[in-house]
């Protein structure tokens, strides 16, 4: 119990960190894409020698190494994958309206050769481990390899949780690919036959013959724990995305424009339906009733001071004719 009490921890953080240092580094591959994958090559290079090196090491400082140096080496083909280096002779997304065998078929042509990369390090590891003593290199190999096919295959079929928030944008066309159900008919095999392994692992563990067969079954059942949790995070409304989220760089945000200037104001000019035409027929029109408005305006105020003056010119009159002598009457007066 306390190899396995060793174990868990560190099985649970070279998973944690590994995966989010993978996510880093391919994030990182858009600008340093030619020094990554000269990286890429000498880390798989150089986990595949550690294996090679710990196959007849059969303490615990063997079993460490192998186990982490499959971990390594599987990483180092994962970044292949999510930067777009190696997928498949179709890495487009999946068209729509396909049918189901269609899309089995599509899903293929667009990881195929990372498929096939996968297989051919699983065989170089079983061949450089076989008949060793230190076998545990090929048995974490195997079992990430069974696990993430498994894992794949569930979210092409279907799940409730897809977690694919840090997917890089290189392979976001893989995402057309996934498909969001409450579950799928492998789902319940998935996670008993990994949950049946990982027991299997603890008993092998617990009935080891050898500390060193303790320390390997210890850490493959934690890692075999690890997978058919991930497989129930698929299920669960829990995004497990936020463990990762220190290895993605953000994204840089754009400055806020400036608000644009408001032109200077102009004259509004009246648009005359009918055009020109129509334009020159109002002119006149409107030059007539203004000087009409001028003339009734003028005979109004005429009018008024016509009518002002009229008192004025009766009183006078009759004035006038009053003080008037009758030139007929004394002309024919008698003298």
């Amino acid at each position: 119990m306390g190899t396995l009490a060793i174990a868990v921890p560190y099985v649970l953080f070279v998973w944690w960190f590994s995966t989010g240092a993978v996510l880093l580094l391919v994030a990182l591959s858009a600008r340093h894409g030619v020094f990554l994958k000269l990286a890429a090559v000498a880390l798989a290079a150089a986990s595949l020698a550690g294996i090679v090196a710990s196959r007849s090491d059969t303490g615990a400082a063997g079993a460490y190494c192998a186990f982490t140096c499959a971990i390594l080496l599987w990483g180092a083909v994962e970044i292949s994958l999510l930067a777009g280096w190696i997928t498949g002779p179709r890495p487009e997304p999946c068209p729509k309206g396909v049918s189901g065998v269609e899309r089995v078929g599509y899903a293929l042509q667009a990881i195929a050769y990372h498929e096939l990369l996968l297989i051919a390090t699983a065989a170089l590891t079983f061949a450089v481990t076989t008949g060793a003593a230190n076998q545990l290199g090929w048995w974490t190999f195997a079992a990430l390899l069974v696990l993430r096919q498994s894992a794949k295959i569930n979210l092409f079929l279907g799940v409730r949780t897809l977690n694919d928030e840090l997917m890089p944008s290189q392979v976001d066309f893989l995402r057309s690919y996934f498909a969001r159900k409450p579950m799928n008919w492998l789902f319940p095999v998935s996670v008993t036959a990994a949950t049946s392994a990982a027991a299997l692992f603890v008993v092998m563990a617990m009935t080891a013959g050898s500390d060193f067969e303790e320390l390997a079954f210890a850490l493959l059942a934690v890692l075999v724990a690890l997978g058919a949790l991930e497989h129930w995070f698929m299920v669960l409304p829990v995004s497990v995305t936020d463990l990762w989220r220190w290895s993605v760089r953000a994204k840089p945000q754009e400055k806020p424009s400036a608000p644009p200037q408001q032109p200077a104001a102009r004259p509004q000019l009246s648009v005359i339906p009918g055009g020109v035409a129509d334009a020159n027929k109002a002119l006149p029109k409107a030059a007539a009733c203004s000087a009409r408005q001028r003339l009734e305006d003028q005979f109004r105020q005429a009018y008024r001071e016509q009518q002002a003056q009229a008192p004025a010119m009766i009183g006078l009159a009759g004035l006038t004719g009053a003080a008037r002598p009758d030139v007929s009457t004394n002309t024919n007066r008698p003298a």
